[in-house]
Order: C-alpha cells, then sequence, then structure tokens
C-alpha cells in the first residue's frame, strides 16, 4: 500500500520513515551531526546544484528532520515541508519567501507576537502588510487587494478568541487574484483540520504546540500544497534564474515544492533559524499521540467551555462549537472532530480580580503556551497580546477580560472542581 492509502493514525506513526533505510532501527534516529560526506567533487557539483538531491550540512537539511517533515506532509496532504526552529521562524519565512517586494493581506486576529512582527519586523525587510480587522468579510479583502499584493495570510482558529476562518471563500477569492493563502494551522493540528483540503497553498505550524504536545520543544513547520502557480505573474522570486541552480529558477529545480525549496535555500540556509536534529524527533515523538491527545482534550474543552457558559462570573466563552456561537456553521463545516483544547472566556471582574482567580487555580498552570499536556491559563491582553495597543486589541476582539484556557490531560472534572474553587474563594 501507498502512503496514500493509509488512514490518519498509521501515517502519524509510519509516514515518512522507513527502518530498512536507517539500519532498521524502529524509532527515526538521531542524526546528530554538522555534516555529511560529499564522496566525491563530481556528486558535490551535483548536489550543489540541486542536480541530486542529498544531505550536505544540517543547517538546510539532515535525514531526521526530514521524517518530520515528511510525516507532517503526509497528515497534512502537502507536496513538502520544511521544519525550522520555532512557530514565529515558520511565519516568518512563509511572509518573507512570498512577500518580497510586496505587499501581504494579513488577519488582525492573530498571535500577538505575529501581529507585533507585522509591525516591527516585516515592513522593514521589505513586506509591507494590510491588516484585515475580520477575516471572513471578503469586500474588505478585494479591496485591499493591490498590484503589488502578493498574498493573504490567516489562522484556521484564531489566538485566543477562535475566529473561524472560512478558509475555502478566501481561498477562492485568492486564488481568481492570482494570490497564494497562507494558513496558521497551529490551534487545530493536521488532526482537525487540512487546510489544503480546502483551498490553502501553504501551511504554518508552531509545533511547540499541539503537534509535539508535550511543552519541551521550539519548533516550526512550514508546508505547501504543490498546487499553487508560483509562475503566474506576482511572484517574480520564484522565475528568476540563479547560476547556483544551474542557470535554472526554483521552480525549475524543485517543480514539486518551489515555496518550501525557496526556503530551504533561501532563508534557513542563509539566516539559518534551524531546527536541531534533537528537537525534530521529540516533536516526531508526540505527534505518535497527537490524535489521541487533541481528541480528549477537544472533548474536555467542550466539557469545560459548557459549564462555563453557566458560571455568573463568566461574560462569554470563545469555542465555536457552542450552541449560538458566531462561528458555529463555520465549525461545522470545517472543524467537524471539534474545536481544539483551546479557546478563551471573559471573566465578568476588575483587572485584579482576574489576577486572584488565576493564582488561586492549582491545576491549571500560568504558562504563556497552549496545546501542552498539562492545562494552562493566561491573561492574554496583558501577556500574549501585550504588544498590541488597546486600539489594536480592541479590532483584534481581545477584551482586556479576556482568560484564554488551554485544556490538558488531566480528567475534566478535576479541572472543572479547580476552577470552581478559583472562582469562589
Amino acid at each position: 500500500m501507498s502512503t496514500a492509502d493509509y488512514q490518519f493514525d498509521t501515517l502519524k506513526i509510519r509516514a515518512g520513515y522507513n527502518p530498512a533505510e536507517h539500519g532498521n532501527s524502529i524509532q527515526v534516529p538521531i542524526y546528530q551531526t554538522a555534516a555529511f560526506d560529499l564522496i566525491s567533487t563530481e556528486r558535490a557539483h551535483r548536489i550543489l546544484r540541486m542536480e541530486e538531491l542529498a544531505y550536505v550540512y544540517t543547517r538546510v537539511g539532515n535525514p531526521t528532520n526530514a521524517a518530520l517533515e515528511a510525516r507532517v506532509a503526509a497528515l497534512d496532504g502537502a507536496s513538502g515541508a520544511v521544519s525550522v526552529a520555532s512557530g514565529m521562524a515558520a511565519i516568518s519565512y512563509a511572509l518573507l519567501n512570498v512577500g518580497e517586494g510586496g505587499r501581504v493581506i494579513v488577519a488582525a486576529q492573530i498571535y500577538g507576537g505575529t501581529y507585533d512582527a507585522y509591525k516591527k519586523i516585516y515592513p522593514r525587510l521589505g513586506v509591507q502588510v494590510d491588516i484585515l480587522e475580520d477575516v471572513n468579510d471578503l469586500e474588505a479583502i478585494k479591496a485591499l487587494i493591490k498590484d503589488d499584493t502578493r498574498a493573504i495570510f490567516i489562522e484556521s482558529i484564531s489566538n485566543p478568541i477562535n475566529v473561524v476562518a472560512d478558509i475555502e471563500a478566501i481561498a477562492n477569492l485568492a486564488h481568481k487574484n492570482g494570490l497564494p493563502l497562507i494558513v496558521d494551522n497551529t490551534f487545530a493540528t493536521p488532526y482537525l483540520l487540512n487546510p489544503i483540503k480546502h483551498g490553502a497553498d501553504v501551511v504554518v505550524y508552531s509545533a511547540t504546540k499541539a503537534l509535539s504536545g508535550h511543552g519541551s520543544v521550539i519548533a516550526g513547520l512550514v508546508l505547501e500544497s504543490g498546487k499553487f502557480n508560483w509562475a503566474g505573474g506576482r511572484h517574480p522570486q520564484f522565475t528568476e534564474k540563479h547560476y547556483t541552480l544551474g542557470d535554472r529558477s526554483i521552480i525549475e529545480a524543485l517543480p514539486d515544492f518551489p515555496f518550501v525549496g525557496r526556503i530551504r535555500t533561501n532563508l534557513l540556509g542563509l539566516l539559518g533559524a534551524t531546527l536541531s536534529p534533537f528537537d525534530a524527533y521529540l516533536v516526531l515523538q508526540g505527534i505518535e499521540t497527537l490524535s489521541e491527545r487533541v481528541k480528549k482534550q477537544t472533548e474536555s474543552a467542550q466539557k469545560i467551555a459548557e459549564f462555563l457558559t453557566t458560571h455568573p462570573k463568566v461574560s462569554w466563552v470563545s469555542l465555536p462549537t457552542l450552541p449560538g456561537s458566531k462561528y458555529n456553521a463555520l465549525a461545522k463545516k470545517y472543524l467537524t472532530k471539534g474545536a481544539g483544547g483551546t479557546f478563551s472566556f471573559g471573566f465578568k471582574g476588575t483587572e485584579e480580580e482576574v489576577n486572584q482567580f488565576i493564582e488561586k487555580l492549582e491545576l491549571f498552570a500560568y504558562h504563556a503556551n497552549v496545546g501542552d499536556a498539562r492545562s494552562l491559563v493566561i491573561n492574554s491582553a496583558q501577556t500574549t497580546h501585550h504588544e498590541l495597543t488597546e486600539e489594536e486589541q480592541s479590532k483584534a476582539g481581545i477584551k482586556p477580560e479576556t482568560v484564554r484556557l488551554s485544556i490538558g490531560l488531566e480528567d475534566v472534572n478535576d479541572l472543572i472542581a479547580d476552577l470552581k474553587q478559583a472562582f469562589e474563594n
């Protein structure tokens, strides 16, 4: 059977790795080496011109990392992937790769660090950003498209208020205008949602979160569908010839995955946000239990969100699978297995009372992370999104009373009891 014939739970264990090619090791080995023998000068010439794909230097490629990349690509239905040192590196490399010398339309409902990079980093590196206040406002997207627009960037489920993007509608609009759609799928993971199946062209992950799932590693991934026409006219960087590629373009050298290929050869190779083989191994270990973890966390999150909707000290709950949610219809379309284990709620009270509530929690750890095996809590406006001004937080839908929960693998009844005692004390 080919990889395409296997189901998700088989792919998460076996995709991208053949033990016979690695000394018959059952586990993916950690190739803890800086470089690889080129064997001969003639072979080195072929490799460096990409006439033969092989490992040269771990900064741009390593067999452990390659197994991770191939496994996640299989889970997402991608043609190729590249692993990097963090989720922010994945986002930055994706936007710098596509937006070179132009503009990118970006969602306002986004992780705070990403929003901060909109202001401080990308414009200074030649990528201008046009911020979209409502990710699903197609007319607003149309109005933002200019001659030098290069891409649209969104989150499938936004951090921290769980806006669900209408990926298919946005992708259709993007493609009509010769634009790729880039989707940060960190909250959903490939277990809950495959953006590529709904028209996304590039997918990014902070593998730090639920993909690895144990709060033990910082990692990122960029994947591509292999379907977008990068020679369509808006992206000349993909068709320009390079003598290092034998006077070929990246599309000619790597036709199946030119987007991640260009990241690997240019941005990863020259800026160097490399994921270590050991960290790649840790992410692989986490992926082996991805569906079991996310399934339980999703089910527990639903029960906890339902409890919170009835509590007098809660003004709102953002989980899109709750009845009456603004995003319930989109959740039914895209998130048939649930909306994941991370959501937010509004605490009725002063900032001091919110702080007291957080500090009284015993099972929920006060961490700026999500997707961990442990349950986590954070006051988003004051921490993960503190970089945003009050006006920017308002545009992103982040209210001062926002409390974000990341549900772990503890017993759901114990977690609810912990929330109750913290509310009451």
